[in-house]
């Protein structure tokens, strides 16, 4: 009887734990996910309602650090630097601080992003750029606190955060022409030393043609200042592959050369045993 009391309690339990009561949460979470230009940029926050409160100079004081939103601080990640008032934020993610007024309000961008929330006072160092945006006052209540990004151009757009009857909006800059320009450059000077190696490593583990294995592994070389033992092995066995006998005994023992004052084993063996191979 009391181990049919034990079973009955353990199962009790276990049904008590698998249905747990879900609720909607008080203030959802939300993420937002955009491309401006070739910028990508995720904002992650919870948006309360106003549920018939007063929400700035009420719920949230004028001159007050808000973590601009509710449970946890407001994130933003950006894929490359981007431009905020003139300031150079690098790529990463930040905390998005601010400290509404009645006129205006100071927005932060804070390194220190985990955490809930905010600090009475900001760490100066930890403020990655600050700008202080105009308040405009829409003739609606908006129930839930929203961040968006709009107005957006190729090289530009808006944060834009509305809640209440208040609508900021802090602009920004992407650097869609300096990449556009790099890959164009790029484009426009053919493929890197990379490119050719990689395609020709391709070539050789795939057991297809080696004779073009072999004209592009030179031209990646032809790029390449001082090539690296693991290279020079490379170019050997794709030599190798091609025929050149000759060719791929010389690069090898230029690789064994290199292996050996970089004092890597692995590759002074393989080059000895590929030596021994070719030059039978």
């Amino acid at each position: 009887m009391k181990k049919l009391l034990l079973i009955m309690f353990a199962f009790t339990m276990s049904y008590a734990v698998n249905a747990q009561l879900q609720t909607p949460a008080p203030s959802p979470a939300s993420k937002l996910e955009q491309k401006v230009g070739l910028t990508d940029i995720t904002i992650d926050y919870f948006r309360p309602g106003v549920k018939g409160r007063k929400i700035f100079g009420g719920l949230e004081s004028f001159g007050k650090i808000w973590r601009t939103g509710a449970n946890a601080r407001t994130k933003i990640t950006f894929s490359d630097d981007v431009t905020i008032d003139g300031q150079n934020l690098k790529a990463g993610t930040y905390a998005i601080f601010t400290r509404p007024g009645e006129s205006t309000w100071d927005v932060y961008f804070y390194t220190e992003y985990q955490g809930n929330g905010a600090p009475q006072e900001l760490d100066e160092t930890k403020v990655a750029a600050k700008t202080t945006v105009d308040v405009t006052e829409i003739p609606f209540v908006v129930e839930t606190l929203t961040i968006d990004i709009n107005n957006i151009r190729d090289d530009s757009a808006n944060i834009d955060i509305i809640w209440e009857q208040t609508y900021i909006t802090i602009p920004f800059t992407v650097p869609t022409d300096a990449k556009v320009s790099s890959a164009i450059d790029k484009m426009l000077n053919g493929p890197s030393a990379n490119d050719y190696y990689a395609a020709a490593g391709y070539y050789l583990s795939a057991g297809k043609n080696p004779v073009t294995a072999k004209k592009w592994i030179d031209k990646a070389m032809s790029k390449i200042e001082s090539p690296a033992f693991w290279q020079l092995r490379q170019q050997s066995l794709i030599y190798a592959a091609a025929g050149d006998k000759k060719g791929a005994i010389e690069l090898a023992k230029k690789s064994l050369a290199a292996s050996e004052k970089a004092g890597n084993a692995n590759f002074v063996k393989m080059n000895k045993e590929s030596l021994a191979k070719w030059m039978q």
